[in-house]
């Protein structure tokens, strides 16, 4: 048995100088495991037993190259970016760009020069804002209003407080082109084509001659349309004038080419006449109407059968009134029943009287030159009024004309020498319409 035991050791001895040392760590693993098996099973008596010694060896192992270390928490701020949706309020915006900091808040809100982000929070309209991992804001960038191609830059200083300055923004223009399908209305179809709300409005004043947008439109009326959409580093800031527009309602085909010349431009249907007419149909974008032009109809503040000259839009208070045409302020401040009124004078034999308003636009006054689609006051319920509308009248020659169903005069047409190179934009726009007929429509669910 001594012999067999020194046999046995010489073998173990020569196999630990073969094999590396984390083989035997392993083997001695499993060894404690054997043993503790074998003492589970018990020892016979008279067996030789082996006396192991354990020691426990602690080595200091390199760091592989190329491995990952524990590092600290990431501080540094992430850029956001969102579309300001219907609705939204700065705090709105705030919380959706991930930024939990009543302080930026309050500056927002107060401070004389972001006063503005609250009152031009546009749908669709694109802000970007830097956020530090505290959730506090670092910067904002707002794009403003009014096509001066300028920005609100906000930004936060080393002691914590605020700094907001107007930038401008080399813009460069992208040509875009939609089309959707009426459900139910023209700001739905929009919605759901990812169409910008300013689109849709520029679509009601182009189509406003020939379609009123109250009361016209059918479900399943399409539009295609062709736009600008003004980026600054590759992202959207604000969208431009309408390059071309289809528009079926209710079966008929409108169709609408801007057409600069001369510094100056406007809309023409493919045969190069004038689309806008003299007069629009409506002077409020939106709204319905509450009572129609009639020979006779009760009156709800005298209680009495009267005639009713005019058209009654019913709409918020403080809703913008828009001149129907071109024309000169021949009368602004109060008169009878009508409340605060204007009323228009218009080249040739036709004059416009807006009736009920709150307040007056800044500058309307006796002989004020006015355009068509300028602002020149706001629904209100002066007068006698039971709530807030516009009353609308339309005459000629002093004699009062339903302006839902009279005929409007045009503007003038293209020139024979303007028509050629026209033609040749207008066959471009007429290719892109025949793509958006092909299905590729988004529907309002």
């Amino acid at each position: 048995m001594p012999i067999e035991k020194s046999r046995i050791l010489a073998q173990v001895n020569h196999y630990r100088s073969a094999k590396p040392r984390h083989f035997w760590a392993a083997a001695g693993i499993a060894g404690a495991s054997m043993f503790g098996m074998v003492a589970a099973f018990g020892t016979a008596s008279g067996t030789d037993t082996l006396q192991v010694t354990q020691q426990t060896i602690v080595e200091q192992l390199a760091t592989p190259q190329g491995a990952l270390l524990p590092t600290e928490s990431n501080t540094q701020p992430f850029v956001r970016e969102e579309r300001i949706l219907r609705g939204d309020t700065v705090a709105a915006l705030l919380a959706r760009v991930g930024a939990d900091d009543p302080a930026a808040l309050s500056f927002l809100v107060t401070h004389d020069t972001t006063r503005a982000i609250a009152r031009q929070l546009s749908p669709g309209k694109t802000v970007t804002a830097q956020i530090s991992d505290k959730g506090e804001l670092l910067s904002l960038i707002f794009p403003l209003n009014g096509g001066k191609d300028q920005t609100l830059f906000v930004e936060r200083q080393n002691d914590g407080s605020f700094k907001a300055s107007e930038r401008n923004l080399s813009l460069d223009t992208v040509v875009q082109i939609k089309a959707a399908e009426i459900r139910y209305s023209l700001f739905g179809a929009t919605d759901a084509a990812g169409i910008p709300d300013s689109v849709a409005t520029q679509l009601a004043d182009i189509f406003g001659g020939d379609i009123d947008f109250h009361s016209d439109l059918r479900k399943g009326d399409r539009f295609s349309v062709v736009y600008e959409t003004l980026m600054y580093q590759g992202k959207p800031v604000r969208t431009g004038r309408i390059l071309a527009a289809e528009f079926v309602n209710n079966g008929t085909t409108y169709r609408a080419f801007w057409y600069g010349h001369g510094g100056i431009g406007g809309y023409y249907g493919a045969d190069g006449k004038n689309i806008r007419k003299a007069f629009l149909r409506s002077p409020l974008e939106f709204s319905r109407i509450t009572s129609g032009f009639s020979v006779a109809r009760f009156h709800p503040v005298l209680q009495t059968w009267r005639a009713h000259k005019g058209i009654d839009f019913g709409a918020p208070t403080g809703t913008k009134i828009k001149a129907t045409a071109d024309g000169v302020v021949d009368f602004a401040g109060k008169q009878n029943g009508y409340g605060n009124v204007i009323v228009l004078r218009h080249q040739g034999a036709y004059t416009t009287l807006y009736g009920h308003m709150s307040a007056f636009a800044a500058g309307m006054h006796k002989g004020a030159r006015v355009s068509q689609g300028d602002v020149i006051g706001y629904v209100g319920a002066t007068g006698m009024a039971t709530g807030p509308h516009l009353h609308y009248e339309f005459r000629i020659n002093g004699v009062h004309q339903n302006p839902l169903t009279v005929a409007m005069p045009s503007a003038p047409p293209l020139t024979a020498a303007q028509l050629p190179d026209f033609r040749n934009k207008v066959q471009a726009y007429l290719s892109d319409f025949d793509v958006t007929r092909g299905g590729n429509l988004a529907l309002l669910n």
